[in-house]
């Protein structure tokens, strides 16, 4: 252990004084100096960061983050949606070092299996919708969503139709950070740096009724955004269409929840045209939503399932996809299929995603979120929608989002500030973790969060939609 972290752990047992605030901060200084010099972390703007200096997270326990200052913050999006259980278990600390001992590592390749992914991927199959019941092993979404590109145009070719390659996504959906995930995603700031997508991908609208409804109800909405798939499909030829892909609920993109009439139009399309249909899980799987998985929730039937996140809670990196059983009879006679990662299955990383379904089984998690703090959750944060700021408040299960508005009436949004930015900035200083997406606020809490919990979560969110409007209105 270095001596920066052996410092930070002494700060927390014994207790705080003047003196050790001052200490902490030179830590932190330190701390945010070294990652200046030395790290180049994900998704930033490196000019901005360096000038204003990293937050240094220490420490966690249940819904709770503590940085090097000794701030606590409520962690409203569960580290990257991922932490569904909680910080700080130490079952999954003693699955991991118990397989340690006994199998650290080894490979999936060369006709090889171990204990861990055999038994992990039985127990995927025993919560999956029905008729699915294989894995294949990733190490993280963005891996998961690299291979159902792979293995959806095996899959076509070994039936005899290779020309059946491209695959449709949705405009702001996304899929990961790779080649391939940012293809399948519809984020064009990242289309922009690296000449993507790829040759094969396609996009059409998302089911946003607030954003771009215009004077459509929901319903209407819905169907017309649903019906926009089949109009691509006729475009590029049905004979050349393999696979839809579309997250249950989009994450990232602002928490964008379909209209009820959407997606049963989207399967009535898919099942016309013999198109594949890739429910990405990756945010909405093991207990989001108030069931295992967002497809459950919403009545699909798809094809592939990529998962990841939730999966191990976050402590360890793992993802997989989740096969159909009529995919999985066609790849069976197809020869080798030439794709997989070093760490597909890792033992270890097997051993506490079985461990975090046990909990999140044997504590009746998921249940709890369907029947009682989803709910509440929800019912909470619909109190939101009087503050002057706050468009529309929406979300399902675990997931929530408001959005931030100029004039309501209009839905006209800030052209000279970001609302989001600001708001966010806020969160952080009143101990709240609240993502922006643009200008809508977006949260994804611990599925172990309390109902008290969710009280001090929405009390924080309405004093930093305070500070916000202020600093807008001044």
């Amino acid at each position: 252990m270095t001596r920066l972290r052996r410092l930070a752990r002494r700060v927390f047992k014994e207790g705080r004084t003047m003196n050790d605030d001052m200490k902490a901060t030179n830590r932190t200084a330190q701390w945010q100096a070294l990652s200046r010099d030395h790290h180049l972390p994900p998704f930033t703007d490196y000019k901005l960061l360096n000038a204003k200096g990293a937050r240094i997270i220490t420490r966690a326990e249940g819904v709770y983050l503590w940085d090097s200052d000794g701030h606590r913050i409520l962690d409203g999006m569960a580290g990257l949606w991922c932490v569904n259980v909680g910080y700080g278990r130490e079952e999954l600390v003693q699955a991991a070092t118990q397989q340690m001992r006994e199998l650290s590592y080894y490979n999936l390749f060369f006709q090889t299996a171990h204990p861990p992914a055999i038994e992990l991927a039985q127990t995927i199959a025993d919560l999956a919708p029905e008729g699915m019941n294989h894995v294949f092993f990733t190490g993280s979404g963005s891996e998961s969503n690299d291979t159902v590109l792979r293995m959806v145009r095996h899959y076509w070719a070994t039936k005899g139709q290779p020309e059946k390659k491209v695959i449709i996504g949705r405009w702001n959906g996304y899929h990961g950070s790779t080649v391939a995930g940012v293809s399948l995603g519809g984020m064009k700031a990242l289309h922009e740096q690296g000449d993507l997508p790829i040759p094969g991908i396609e996009h059409i609208v998302q089911p946003y009724w607030y954003g771009e409804g215009g004077d459509m109800n929901p319903d209407e909405f819905g169907v017309w955004a649903a019906e926009q798939l089949e109009k691509k499909i006729l475009e590029v030829g049905e004979d050349k269409v393999a696979a839809f892909i579309a997250e249950p609920i989009q994450g990232a993109g602002g928490v964008i929840v379909p209209p009820k009439t959407y997606w049963p139009k989207i399967q009535e399309i898919l099942a016309k045209y013999d198109i594949l249909l890739i429910a990405d899980e990756v945010i909405c799987g093991f207990g989001r939503t108030g069931e295992w998985f967002g497809s459950q929730y919403y009545g699909l039937k798809p094809d592939l399932m990529p998962i990841a996140k939730g999966l191990t809670s976050g402590y360890i990196p793992m993802g997989g996809v989740i096969v159909r059983d009529r995919i999985v009879k066609v790849l069976n006679q197809g020869g080798e299929f030439y794709h997989g990662f070093t760490y597909s299955g890792h033992p270890v990383a097997a051993a506490v995603a079985l461990e975090n379904i046990r909990i999140l089984r044997d504590e009746g998690i998921v249940e709890r979120v369907k029947s009682e703090t989803a709910p509440y959750l929800q019912k909470r944060w619909q109190t939101l929608a009087d503050h002057p700021l706050v468009g529309e408040t929406r979300g399902v299960g675990m997931v929530a989002a408001l959005e931030l508005v100029r004039d309501k009436r209009t839905r006209a949004r800030f052209t000279d500030r970001s609302a989001g930015m600001i708001c966010r900035e806020h969160c952080f200083r009143n101990g709240l973790v609240m993502r922006a997406v643009g200008d809508t606020m977006i949260i994804s809490p611990p599925l172990i969060i309390k109902p008290e919990q969710i009280d001090e979560l929405v009390t924080l969110a309405r004093k930093c939609l305070d500070q916000t409007a202020a600093d807008l209105n001044g």
